[in-house]
Formats: structure tokens, C-alpha cells, sequence
């Protein structure tokens, strides 16, 4: 397959620790899961990498290298440094804005955290791309969704303290398109309880 110099390589190593025939069964589903996933985003309008080629023999995706992008974990850190709030606060509303949309398409991320999103500036705005999909999966049930934002929430809370304003503007994108916005976010509230009383209980 001849693969665009523009591109960049995802390889899924083998787990030493399983059955080589289970493994590569579990790694194929794996790579056809994210490969579909990256598709279908693309066609709900949410920016990802496009996908050109997925090499089951090697086990890698070769996907669209992003140029011109941040990762947002990073601009997140510099902005705030330069203390240009209303920017981050005006991304991450995008950035739950996106979130609603694989949502809205019945796609669960898995994985969400400000290292897995990207930042792209496009007509004098900064827009979020998603990234890293190996963990995806196909859901329309409130608790999935429920459990992808309250991931979202613990990563980035613990990743970038005294930012919950910044998540409440995710969680106000989220809201402003999401279907059954309602529902999820009181399940993030209940899980966010189910959390706490595991922490108590230890």
C-alpha cells in the first residue's frame, strides 16, 4: 500500500501474555473498531485524524498526521501561565460541543483525557480534534456516556488543579447539542457518588 508522506503510523504491539491466536483475534477487533470509529466521526462532523490504510499484518493504522496542532493537555498548561482564561474557556466549550456530537452518534471515546485531544486553529478559532480511539465502542446507553464524561472529569481535574471552571464550560458545550443531555449528565452525577463512596470505603 503506498501510504501519504503526510502520515503517521499507530502500531499495536502483541501482549506477550496471551495466547498468540487470541491476541491477534483481540488486536484486529481492536484496530477495526478505532479504524470505523475515526471514519464515523469524520462523517458526524467531528475532526479526527482520516484514516488511509490499516496494515493487519503489522498491526498498524497509518492514519493523517495533524499538523499545525497542540495537544490540548499542553495548551492548556501555557494558557493558563499567560492567564488567557476566556480563550480556554471559549475551547473548551468546543471541546464538549465534539464530545456531544460522538455521543449523538452512539460512539463511546473510552479514553477521554486533555492528552487525547488535540487543538487546531481554524478561521481565527481554536477547534478540538480527537484522538486515540483504541479504546472505543459502540453505545446508545446513558451509563456508557455517563461513564465517558465522569473518565473526562478525573483525568483532567487531577491532571490541571483548580480547573473546574473549565469543565463546567465542557460540560455546558456538552449540554448545548447533546440528545438525552438531560439523562447523561445526571448519570456523571450518580457515578460521580458511586465514586465517592468507593473512595470512603477504600
Amino acid at each position: 500500500a503506498v501510504v501519504s508522506t503526510q502520515s503517521t503510523g499507530k502500531e499495536r504491539f502483541k501482549k506477550s501474555y496471551r495466547h498468540p491466536a487470541l491476541d491477534e483475534k483481540l488486536t484486529n477487533k481492536r484496530m477495526s473498531l478505532e479504524s470505523r470509529a475515526l471514519s464515523k466521526c469524520r462523517s458526524l462532523g467531528i475532526r479526527t485524524p482520516t484514516v488511509y490504510y490499516v496494515d493487519y499484518k503489522t498491526n498498524t493504522i497509518y492514519m493523517e498526521y495533524m499538523k499545525q496542532t497542540s495537544v490540548f493537555k499542553d495548551f492548556i498548561e501555557k494558557h493558563v501561565e499567560t492567564g488567557q482564561r476566556t480563550l480556554l474557556l471559549d475551547l473548551c466549550y468546543n471541546v464538549g460541543y465534539t464530545i456531544a456530537l460522538l455521543h449523538n452518534g452512539d460512539v463511546i471515546h473510552g479514553d477521554l483525557t486533555s492528552s487525547n485531544v488535540l487543538v487546531m486553529k481554524r478561521n481565527e478559532k481554536y477547534e478540538a480534534v480527537l484522538i486515540d480511539f483504541g479504546l472505543t465502542s459502540n453505545s446508545s446507553l446513558v451509563e456508557d456516556k455517563g461513564v465517558d464524561l465522569y473518565v473526562l472529569e478525573k483525568a483532567f481535574l487531577s491532571t490541571h488543579p483548580n480547573s473546574q471552571d473549565l469543565f463546567d464550560k465542557i460540560l455546558a458545550g456538552y449540554c448545548s447539542v447533546a440528545k438525552c443531555q438531560k439523562a447523561v449528565v445526571s448519570k456523571l452525577c450518580e457515578i460521580r457518588l458511586r465514586g465517592r463512596k468507593r473512595s470512603m470505603v477504600g
